[in-house]
């Protein structure tokens, strides 16, 4: 069995579905005319055959299913957990050997675990752990076989007959979890805006963490793969690799979902759907949640949150936010309302039914975090400059309300549109990021245009993509092909100037080409051919070039081939700036020793600086 499916075309296999996940783009920040706006925003020629393809959803009882049962022990960092899973073979031959991923298990190459102990001698974890304790066969409960591989990442279950094409299985699962505590002094506004100069500057290398997105802090509980997860399927093969980069690791089919949370009455789960019952009990609450065809299942939990809500058609948007950060959650409850509308309205309608925004306390360098239905915004951007907290910070960060608010609205509309690029239209953004994670970029900036008109849209244009990319140059950074994989690109700042930037320009070249009746027709067409499927490039390759006039069809591949597969950056974008470089201090990387040399740079870029840095993704 092959570990990955390294390319598809169309050759009408079933297509397997890749999870919505991480977005490394909205980890990030860059941006615009200078520096500021891109660290905050980290915070925060060949010819394609032109045709359409047309596939009708799974029904239900051909949908893998889920149903979960966890217990939360809040106050200890642990859980839980059973859970049945039945799954269908839609492969052409029998297997008996399921694949499950234990992505909280994941470890980035040369990991070492802390040697410090609690008082009772137990050792102190900094990064999550999931822990199988029995598989079973659901129908007879007879034990079945299972092995750990890579590292404790894959599940390899032995079934006692092999499954038919078209055939399904049941099988039980029990498991419990960790997750560690994080520092609070790692998720401040501070904090963020260091790493993030830090990494601008010294070209730090990033990989993402299991920690990142499962752990305890500031009285919130996040859980993004808290349990096996079934690997996706390409006809036959598993997609078994699991790979640590700046982007995400996670690859999973769509599959529908029955969850039963059981916490301590004081603290309240949220899911990507609203809870249909809550039991109370007790000492603890059980909550059940019901939702279809997600990538993947979070659970943010805590004793502190609260909820606002929006209707826009049949969608429900939530913001859910702590107590002290209502007057920011009003606002980013506002933008992804109006995101929905305009989203909806330019590619299609959602299959879920609710979008929810949380704000969740992220570790420095990630200023978001996307999954099926829910979007976590990093709290150290829920900012309120009327507040007392904010007139305690440097005037520095204080004077710069109008750039950290612009910013929080970009990323708001950045992230809601990963909701149809990556968790509607799935694709493989470790291969492939640039169909999520450029086409959610230009959404934004759709979204501008469509909300504030052209003047604020040509303004954001500047700022938040061609600025990206010539900020990312000013500061040293090479040229590269946007086409890369996720893990060739050394960090968020790298990471969001090619693929975020450059491969997002390319769809407003694309634009310019087509005019927008052609070029919004074959985006709605590859929206409504790839829903609740995986998407690669030739997929989108086809949907634009058929439905181009024939006379334009090689130039819309040549404009695929320009943006995605040459190095004309300078040539189409924007070359270094030597002015701003001379402007900002920059020491030189064999210089860049120390977290002076850092603030010196920001010292001399004053407020135009700082305007640029706040860019949050």
């Amino acid at each position: 069995m092959n570990d990955r499916i390294h390319h598809r075309g169309h050759s009408g296999s079933r297509k397997s579905a890749k999870p919505f996940a991480l977005c490394p783009q909205c980890l990030c920040v860059l941006c615009g005319k200078s520096l500021f706006v891109f660290i905050l925003a980290a915070l925060l020629t060949s010819t394609i055959a032109a045709q359409t393809q047309t596939r009708q959803p799974l029904p239900p009882e051909k949908r893998i299913r889920y149903q979960i049962h966890l217990a939360l022990d809040f106050e200890n960092l642990a859980y839980s957990g059973s859970e049945r899973v039945r799954w269908t073979n839609r492969g052409e031959h029998p297997t008996s050997t399921l694949y499950f991923h234990l992505y909280p298990n994941v470890r980035v190459p040369g990991y070492a675990p802390p040697t410090e102990k609690t008082p009772t001698g137990q050792a102190i974890s900094d990064e999550p752990s999931l822990e199988i304790v029995e598989v079973r066969n659901a129908g007879d409960k007879t034990p079945l076989a299972y092995v750990l591989d890579d590292q404790e990442t894959t599940l390899r279950v032995h079934l006692r007959e092999a499954v038919a094409p078209n055939a399904a299985v049941e099988i039980d699962l029990k498991f419990k979890g960790t997750v560690p505590e994080i520092d609070p002094e790692e998720t401040g506004l501070i904090t963020h805006v260091v790493t993030q100069v830090s990494a601008a500057i010294r070209s730090t290398r990033e990989i993402r963490r299991a920690r990142d997105t499962n752990f305890r802090c500031r009285g919130v509980l996040l859980l993004s793969m808290s349990y096996p997860v079934l690997a996706a399927r390409d006809g036959d093969d598993w997609f078994r690799k699991v790979e640590s980069s700046i982007g995400d690791s996670q690859t999973t089919d769509t599959a529908d979902y029955e969850v039963t949370i059981d916490a301590s009455r004081e603290v309240v789960a949220y899911t990507p759907a609203p809870a249909q019952t809550v039991t109370p009990g007790v000492k603890t609450n059980s909550s059940r949640f019901v939702a279809e065809n997600l990538r993947d299942f979070v659970i943010i939990a805590g004793n502190s949150f609260r909820t606002e809500e929006a209707r826009v058609g049949d969608v429900t948007v939530r913001s859910i936010f702590r107590t002290d950060h209502e007057a920011a959650a009003h606002r980013v409850l506002k933008i992804a309302a109006e995101a929905v509308r305009v989203y909806g309205a330019r590619f299609g309608p959602l299959p879920m039914k609710t979008v929810s925004l949380v704000d969740v306390p992220l570790v420095a360098t990630l200023g978001s975090a996307e999954f099926a239905g829910v979007s976590a915004i990093a709290s150290a951007f829920y900012l309120d400059f009327d507040s007392p907290t904010i007139r305690n910070m440097p005037d520095v960060i204080r004077e710069q309300r109008a750039a950290v608010e612009d910013s929080l609205e970009w990323t708001v509309a950045h992230v809601v549109a990963h909701q149809w690029w990556g968790a509607a239209v799935g694709n493989d953004p470790a291969r492939e990021p640039v169909l999520d994670e450029s086409l959610a970029n230009w959404s934004a900036l759709l979204y501008y245009r469509e909300t504030h008109g052209e003047q604020q849209f040509t303004a954001a244009l500047e700022e938040q993509l061609s600025g990206v990319y010539k900020l990312y140059r000013t500061f040293g950074g090479e040229d590269m092909e946007a086409s890369h994989a996720a893990r060739d690109y050394r960090n968020s700042f790298q990471y969001a100037a090619i693929v975020a930037s450059k491969g997002a320009l390319m769809f407003e070249a694309l634009r310019k080409l087509l005019g927008d009746e052609k070029f919004f027709a074959a985006l709605r067409d590859y929206y409504k051919a790839n829903s609740l499927e995986v998407a690669d490039m030739d997929d989108l390759r086809g949907a634009f070039i058929a439905g181009a006039p024939v006379e334009q069809r090689r130039a819309v591949s040549r404009t695929f081939d320009r943006w995605l597969s040459s190095k004309r950056g300078d040539e189409d974008i924007g070359p270094p700036d030597a002015k701003l470089a001379e402007e900002l201090g920059l020491p030189s990387k064999q210089n860049a020793k120390g977290d002076k040399n850092i603030f010196t740079a920001f010292a001399k870029v004053g407020k135009f600086f700082w305007q640029q840095m706040t860019r949050i993704r």
